[in-house]
């Protein structure tokens, strides 16, 4: 940086921030570090004492905090996602619509790890409404090495390192199953949390049926489901590993094989995955934690079933830290440390 007389400072970039005070009114930045003088400023500089300043000496090597912030921007802004303006070297990204909010965590780690920039967001794999903010972006230093921010681009690729991923309009099918929910011998109340978990995501099921605990008539079931247009479908009931808990075999059964049966979430830990055929159709088996728990591995599995995600069981071991709710007597969740380990 240099000084220079305040008239001859037009155009320039400020090192720092000047500082206005007036007594019982104001004190705080006039301008700040970064800010392009103009010919209106001139005089509200020389009320503030400065007759010289210091100002950013144009280097080729060297970018600005804003001009590099437009690079940080840039990397990371994906699909369904606004930027506000650049200020001081920041800029911050929303959501333009409802979704799930995905990042590569490894170019993320990538980029941070290079010093002097730096980029914040929220927990990704979690829902997200329109207009949510989603990260900050922001050059530490007031100018950067442009090879800086050349490695920036390097480590980030050419695919955004971020993005909003809509939910899909899909049609649910839901199996009740149980020798006592069948017979009448109790109510369902199980089938009314489901359907209340499902309007949270815009989706309604176009087919129940009730069975008995005979995996034959649930395998029955969820075929029906299948041929009936079903974009995915829910079993509850018979979840447990007792001797006559017949739901994990009838979707094996369907299926041909599991994604998990068992995942390290509490409430939730019998919570089953599966596909079916080409069009990897999703079948779930939810636990009887999510009839009476507040929120629940379901919660954390469903908004990504919602985007069309195929999880894998990878997907699922990782959710083990993090995985235990607290269950708090006012429920903040998506807003609280439940399934964000890793």
């Amino acid at each position: 940086m240099k000084s220079v007389r305040t008239e001859d400072a037009v155009g320039q970039v400020l090192c720092h921030d000047i500082t206005q005070i007036i007594r019982g009114v104001t004190k705080d930045a006039r301008f700040r570090k970064g800010h392009i003088i103009t010919e209106e400023d001139i005089p509200v500089l020389l009320s503030l004492g400065k007759d010289h300043i210091f100002i950013w000496e144009n280097d080729e090597n060297m970018m600005h905090e804003n001009e590099a912030a437009e690079v940080l921007c840039r990397i990371c802004k994906g699909a369904n996602m606004d930027r506000g303006d650049v200020k001081e070297g920041k800029i911050d990204l929303r959501a333009v619509c409802d979704g799930v909010f995905k990042i590569n965590r490894g170019k993320l780690r990538a980029v941070n790890s290079l010093g002097q920039m730096m980029i914040a967001c929220r927990h990704g794999d979690f829902p997200v409404k329109a207009g949510d903010k989603l990260a900050g972006t922001r050059i530490i230093p007031l100018v950067i090495e442009k090879k800086k921010m050349e490695e920036a681009e390097s480590a980030a690729g050419s695919e955004p390192i971020m993005q909003v991923v809509p939910y899909k309009e899909m049609k649910a099918g839901l199996v009740t199953t149980g020798n006592e929910v069948y017979h009448g011998r109790i109510k369902d109340t199980f089938s009314d949390v489901v359907r209340s978990k499902l309007r949270e995501y815009g989706t309604e099921v176009i087919k129940h049926t009730l069975t008995d605990d005979n995996n034959e008539n649930i395998e029955s079931a969820i075929r029906e489901m299948i041929d009936a247009g079903c974009d995915m479908i829910i079993c509850t009931g018979g979840m447990s590993v007792d001797p006559d808990d017949r739901t994990p075999l009838a979707i094996r059964n369907v299926c041909g094989s599991v994604v998990t049966y068992g995942a390290p979430v509490l409430p939730g830990a019998m919570f089953l995955l599966a596909y079916y055929g080409e069009g990897k159709i999703p079948v779930m088996g939810l636990p009887g934690c999510v009839m009476y728990a507040k929120r629940t591995v379901f919660d954390l599995v469903l908004p990504r079933i919602m985007t069309g995600e195929i999880l894998e069981k990878s997907e699922l071991d990782v959710l083990g830290e993090g995985g235990l709710c607290l269950n708090c007597d006012i429920c903040t969740f998506p807003a609280c440390g439940f399934g964000k380990g890793r």
